[in-house]
């Protein structure tokens, strides 16, 4: 009798499904202190992000976002769920008694309205974001005031890596 051949370690060899864009990997995501500046793109007066991946399809995001001020950032209402892992510092919603803090994490449903606030004493917070849909940002009675999404992150990403020297095109490596 023959033993069965163990195939657990041989690769798929099949054809590749349709449609199945490439992987992405960005290294480094977590040496914050270390990366490239020119990756970190302006979005407000001390307030930057870092593309990880733009996803045109699926109408998500995932970035950094670093702030180096304290005060209110935004206030805002998600069309769609947000993930958020706090990488530095820690910061908050007005609206809310929780705190999100360095090593934790948090869920915000769709249709949530809030106001982040980064307290004083915080030097610099960085939080990975996954964002669904668009951020409507809003005035304190919920009025549109402006939108923010997957393609608005991308022309914001395209200029400046156009003007730090990468190149419009670099912004590519983060669309699936």
């Amino acid at each position: 009798m023959t033993r069965p051949t163990d195939i657990s370690a041989v690769p798929y060899s099949g054809p590749p499904l349709h449609g199945v864009p490439d992987d992405l990997v960005v290294h480094g995501v977590l040496d914050i202190d270390n990366c490239d500046e020119r990756l970190w793109v302006p979005q407000t007066k001390d307030v930057w992000f870092r593309p990880l991946l733009f996803s045109v399809s699926q109408g998500y995001f995932v970035n950094l976002l670093r702030v180096r001020k304290s005060g209110i950032l935004s206030r805002h209402r998600h069309t769609g769920p947000v993930h958020a892992t706090v990488l530095r510092g820690r910061w908050h919603y007005l609206e809310h008694d929780w705190w999100a803090e360095e090593g934790g994490y948090a869920f915000e449903p769709p249709g949530d309205i809030h106001t982040l606030e980064v307290p004083e004493g915080v030097e610099e917070m960085v939080t990975l974001f996954h964002v669904t849909g668009a951020y409507i940002y809003v005035d304190p009675k919920g009025n549109a005031q402006a939108i923010e999404d997957v393609f608005s992150k991308i022309e914001l990403a395209k200029e400046h890596f156009e003007k730090v020297g990468l190149g419009a095109d670099y912004v590519n490596r983060f669309i699936r």
